[in-house]
């Protein structure tokens, strides 16, 4: 089993977006393997801050910024189910902005 590492990405959904865009953006938080709910208003699977495992997101001027703890192989899976998601429901495709996407 490979180690569990820091990860973060911050993806092209920007804070100033609709109420409406936010709230498809809240379900599909929900709809993500590990949900485990909100604490302090952020968002969190499989874990919180101080467990082993986990992810996190914050609303940040950069993005919406996931932060997370685990191992490659899982967070790609992750970042890239979520990613893929979130272009069907907002109808743009969600990226990486350093990668280009806007």
């Amino acid at each position: 089993m490979s180690k569990a590492r820091s990860q973060n990405c911050n993806l092209n959904i920007w804070y100033y977006l609709p109420d409406e865009e936010w709230n498809k953006v809240s379900l599909l938080y929900e709809r993500m393997p590990g949900w485990i709910g909100y604490t302090n208003g952020n968002p969190y699977w499989f874990g919180q801050g101080d467990d082993e495992i986990f992810i996190a997101a914050s609303v940040e001027p950069s993005g919406l910024s996931f932060q997370g703890q685990m191992n490659n192989s899982d967070w790609n899976s992750w970042i890239n189910k979520f990613k893929s998601e979130a272009t069907k429901l907002l109808g743009f495709e969600v990226g990486e902005p350093e990668d280009g996407f806007v």
